[in-house]
């Protein structure tokens, strides 16, 4: 045998004892690791507040917790998010939590929504004048918000605000802007976004794609998203106006009625996508991730016309006299309080 090849094995013995060694030290020094009793927390308890960053790792977590007098050594907490899955889902920003106590009621603690005072959860299909509003109630000034408003840097191919402030939880640090913020929101469609648009071979511009979006999500339930995104095409596809509801909804600013009087269709809007022909100017609200890929990838099919005639019951066709007939369905099951 030569003695390059001699030389290799030996590396590679050499490495796998090594890796072996530093797997049998942490498995075994894990065994005496120090860590706080659990115990029974008192609601009279002061608490200590944890920022954790965005992108933060087990063991800066760990450091932290063991700083502030949380838990008994780091080393107990990062053998503890090494081995629990669930300490993947600690989200970024302000937890409150009580001193000396386990790692494993630690980790509990900074999974509990409860604890982290300015959560903020942005639904899908959420406007922004709504967003905005939970801003406020979080201690930003509206002064700042609508400035911050201004000055934001949209992403490309997006001419709104609206539609881009992605739908999430956000926990935000003492001292963070209102721009900051609303930067981190954009920040969050955009990571997003990008991932839906690279897997797609669609002409439609990014306003076009969220404008479509932000309709889906506000006409349906997840499970008719696509077909009711092949709806939207195949109308634009042949010049025939949307005639969506929600659109008027959001021109008037209406949550929650399922009803649209004729006299509404009349309203004059650019959002009325009964008079007007194409999309709206903007989105008209601010789509989750399925809506968003729906739109991208609509489903096969000739529908035009779709109806909600119960809850869970929505009809698509593209004959207009069956869905004529599917109205009259739907007006007898809402007199009837069906959508009560």
């Amino acid at each position: 045998m030569k003695k390059s090849e001699i030389l290799r094995i030996a590396v590679a013995l050499l490495a796998v004892a090594t890796i072996t060694l530093l797997i049998h030290q942490f498995r075994t020094s894990g065994t005496s690791v120090s860590d706080f009793p659990q115990r029974s927390i008192a609601a009279s308890e002061a608490l200590i507040d944890v920022s954790v960053a965005n992108g933060s790792t087990g063991s800066e977590i760990a450091k932290q917790l063991f700083d502030l007098g949380i838990i008994e050594s780091s080393q107990s907490f990062f053998r503890l998010a090494v081995s629990d899955s669930r300490a993947t889902r600690i989200a970024p920003g302000i937890h409150q939590l009580n001193s000396r106590i386990s790692a494993v009621q630690a980790l509990e603690q900074l999974l509990d929504p409860k604890r982290m005072p300015n959560l903020i959860r942005i639904v899908e299909g959420s406007w922004n004048v709504e967003i905005f509003k939970m801003l406020e109630k979080s201690g930003f000034s509206s002064k700042d918000i609508q400035i911050a408003a201004r000055e934001i840097k949209l992403p490309t191919g997006i001419k709104s605000l609206e539609g881009v402030l992605f739908p999430a939880q956000y926990n935000f640090a003492q001292g963070t802007t209102a721009k900051q913020a609303l930067e981190s929101m954009v920040v969050r469609f955009q990571e997003q976004f990008s991932l839906t648009e690279s897997k797609s071979n669609s002409k439609l511009s990014p306003q076009e794609i969220v404008t479509i979006a932000s309709i889906i999500q506000a006409e349906g339930i997840t499970e008719d998203f696509g077909k009711i995104s092949t709806v939207i095409r195949n109308r634009l596809k042949i010049g025939m106006p949307l005639q969506m509801d929600s659109t008027i909804h959001y021109a008037q600013k209406i949550r929650g009625n399922i009803f649209l009087s004729t006299k509404s269709t009349l309203l004059k809007s650019p959002f009325n996508t009964y008079r007007k022909y194409g999309l709206p100017p903007s989105p008209i609200g601010n789509p989750g991730m399925e809506a968003i890929k729906a739109a991208v990838n609509p489903v096969d099919g000739n529908w035009l016309y779709f109806i909600t005639v119960s809850p869970g019951d929505t009809r698509f066709t593209s004959d207009f006299d069956e869905f004529n007939g599917w109205k009259v369905l739907y007006t007898k099951n809402r007199k009837a309080g069906a959508f009560k």
